[in-house]
């Protein structure tokens, strides 16, 4: 399935936290929107591997998402080298996506900065036609390389390059959040109290929207940092 928009992400929520209202938004406007998860968080304090399975699934239902689907890398062990290159390559030339929304450039868990760069380097691999991959069937895929590389901005705070108003989307992406309540506050969970789990964390959340929402007079909004400068056909096309 060829998709518009595919997000790449180091762990299952990272999307969800930082980029779904934008997928929600485009979707509305008839896009067709994937999510890739490179690692199964299996290295997360709370919840399982099948547990955040499960509730990625459940978030996938709340987004409408056309695909998804989980790589398997090594939670905390996944470098940026060809071994791991090949399987993200596979993938984007899997959905040839137009846009690809990545990790943060660098944050406060070394995966995101990491992953970011893993598969920003092999979207641009993805374009050359000399490395070889196969599709499920195990046929030779077409190169592919997407047209336009994003970054969401997600724990550390990073100047946005642009922001995305997701106000109308806004309860639609906290709900998709919170398909993963194994990782965030529930007042019933005896689990080890994490970063993630506070109520603070969830509080957080919302106001790091409101903030960015607050940048372009919205009420809610999501951050993004570019690889390649923006271009515009007209001046009315900036908000």
């Amino acid at each position: 399935m060829k998709l518009d928009i595919l997000a790449i992400a180091a762990h299952p929520d990272d999307a969800e936290m930082s980029c779904a209202g934008t997928l929600l938004a485009e979707a509305s406007r008839g896009k067709k929107i994937g999510i890739v998860d490179l690692t199964r968080g299996e290295l997360g304090t709370r919840g399982t591997p099948e547990i955040r399975a499960a509730e990625a699934a459940a978030a996938s239902r709340i987004l409408g998402l056309h695909a998804r689907e989980n790589l398997g890398l090594a939670d905390g062990f996944f470098y940026n080298d060809r071994e791991h290159q090949l399987p993200i390559i596979a993938a984007v030339r899997r959905y040839r996506p137009d846009i690809v929304l990545l990790n943060a450039i660098h944050d406060r868990h070394p995966d995101h900065g990491r992953g970011s760069q893993l598969a920003s380097e092999s979207c641009f691999l993805s374009g050359l036609k000399m490395i070889e991959t196969l599709d499920e069937n195990g046929q030779p895929q077409a190169a592919w390389r997407p047209q336009l590389v994003y970054h969401y901005i997600q724990d550390r705070q990073i100047a946005p390059d642009f922001v995305v108003d997701i106000s109308e989307f806004w309860d639609k992406k906290w709900e998709a959040i919170q398909a993963f309540k194994s990782q965030f506050f529930d007042a019933n969970s005896t689990e080890p109290v994490t970063y993630l789990s506070t109520p603070a964390f969830s509080k957080f959340m919302e106001a790091r929207a409101r903030e960015f929402g607050h940048l372009i007079g919205v009420e809610f909004g999501e951050g993004f940092t570019r690889e390649r400068t923006l271009g515009v056909r007209q001046l009315s096309d900036l908000v």
